[in-house]
């Protein structure tokens, strides 16, 4: 229930905050323009009626304004813009009509707020997102440099590409035209060095990932097969407080749940939402065709078990057993593989939560 006596909601962009305060005793409204410095909102806050409470909008201006308001002894909450309920029949958008909005539905207790991350949990987080964003670049980097030799009629067929057979390959490929000879040392040595980046992405990852806050949870999460150091560690940073959900619930957080019209008699299915965090549903949906084969706990496996509780290591064990199972009653079913893979990734999630909460 909300006990504060002003209700305060923020339109916050990178280069203005527009504000609308809502007093709960005199029914007043105040609004103003404000810069995006912290000390000014602040200032403007502690002149209202207080108590006061402040919610904003999820966005890419991050957390830094709540963690100042909070440390400053404000209650601010920041919402998730996706689950704001907004009317049907409202076509004028402006930004004192967003924070106005955003006032009214902070008394009323009417949103959902997201979690705050901690500072070194964000930090982590963009080091997660910086390797993912070179993880893309790579892909697109080999794809140009491929189609480029593929327009020659330049195809390489001595076994997988991206080895380091198909390098050296590479190197001795020459071409007559200059131009041509220039655009083709150009991809790939975008290739290399988009690469090297990744690769150093990779280290720095993993040495957090073995001495950090989150390291025994990343031990526990690669119990499970196809979560490596780096899936797993990627898995602990972006969920963050796994114990806000259930087994049931993390699935619909990274929209790996059916989409669904019911109404009267009828319920109509359709695929996924896709909604949530892509980053973790992609690595879920990776993850899980690793367990579409025959389960053998190898070295590798065994590895990661020596590092963990033996309680993580007999969850993991039974989740692995199960979803490879599950693959199985799939594939007699002759269900398709994409479709059975979904499913798969949708009770991983399941057993990554309950690896999460797991007390050591």
């Amino acid at each position: 229930m909300f006990t504060e006596r002003t209700s305060v909601g923020l339109d916050v962009h990178a280069r203005s905050v527009v504000a609308a305060a809502i007093d709960g005793v005199t029914g007043e409204l105040v609004q103003t323009r404000l810069t995006p410095s912290h000390e000014h909102i602040r200032s403007w806050l502690n002149g209202l009626h207080g108590p006061v409470a402040v919610a904003y909008e999820a966005g890419p201006t991050g957390f830094g304004l709540s963690r100042s308001l909070t440390a400053a002894g404000i209650r601010c909450e920041v919402v998730a813009p996706s689950k704001l309920q907004r009317p049907s029949g409202d076509r004028v958008k402006t930004d004192a009509k967003d924070a106005l909005h955003l006032a009214r539905l902070l008394r009323l207790d009417e949103y959902t707020s997201v979690s705050i991350p901690s500072v070194e949990q964000e930090n982590a987080r963009d080091l997660v997102r910086a390797r993912e964003d070179a993880r893309g670049d790579l892909m697109r980097a080999r794809h140009r440099l491929s189609k480029l030799l593929l327009r020659q009629g330049i195809v390489y067929s001595d076994g997988k590409a991206w080895t380091g057979a198909h390098e050296a390959w590479l190197r001795r490929q020459r071409f007559d035209g200059p131009a041509l000879q220039m655009t083709f040392e150009s991809d790939f040595d975008a290739v290399l060095t988009v690469r090297a980046r990744r690769d150093r992405l990779d280290q720095a990852i993993t040495a957090m990932a073995a001495d950090s806050e989150f390291t025994p949870m990343v031990r526990r999460l690669g119990c499970l097969r196809g979560v490596s150091t780096l899936t797993g560690f990627a898995l602990a940073v972006e969920v963050g407080d796994w114990h806000r959900f259930t087994g049931n619930t993390i699935g619909s957080f990274v929209g790996l749940v059916p989409s669904e019209y019911s109404s009267g008699q009828s319920r109509v299915q359709g695929s996924i939402t896709k909604t949530g965090n892509t980053h973790v549903r992609r690595l879920l949906v990776e993850a899980a065709w690793h367990h579409r084969a025959r389960y053998v706990a190898g070295k590798t496996m065994r590895d990661r078990w020596e590092l963990a509780s033996p309680a993580a290591r007999a969850r993991g064990d039974a989740g692995n057993t199960r979803l490879h199972q599950r693959w199985a009653r799939f594939n007699q079913r002759r269900k398709r593989h994409v479709i059975a893979n979904v499913a798969i990734a949708r009770e991983l999630a399941g057993w990554c939560w309950s690896l999460a909460v797991l007390e050591d």
